[in-house]
């Protein structure tokens, strides 16, 4: 994919997985924000090639949860 599509498809992603973290948890967006860009999930969403670009806004938020509540996560089988 080109780098540019890759960069828009985050550019929309990532708000929408900050909205569901400030919805499920007492953070602001900035500490929502910083939350989730520090988590292993977003290192591994912001790789291309592990195609997590794929899942959706709520599943990538699901995944952020699981790593927030237990230290990491589980990769989800894609249907």
């Amino acid at each position: 994919m080109a780098d540019k599509k890759f960069e828009a498809i985050l550019t929309l992603l990532v708000p929408q997985v900050i909205n569901l973290i400030c919805e499920n948890y007492p953070l602001d967006e900035m500490t929502a924000s910083k939350e989730f860009y520090e988590s292993k999930v977003y290192s591994l969403l912001e790789q291309e090639d592990t195609k997590l670009w794929h899942f959706s806004p709520l599943t990538l938020f699901n995944m952020f949860d699981e790593e927030r509540t237990t230290g990491d996560f589980q990769m989800p089988e894609e249907a």
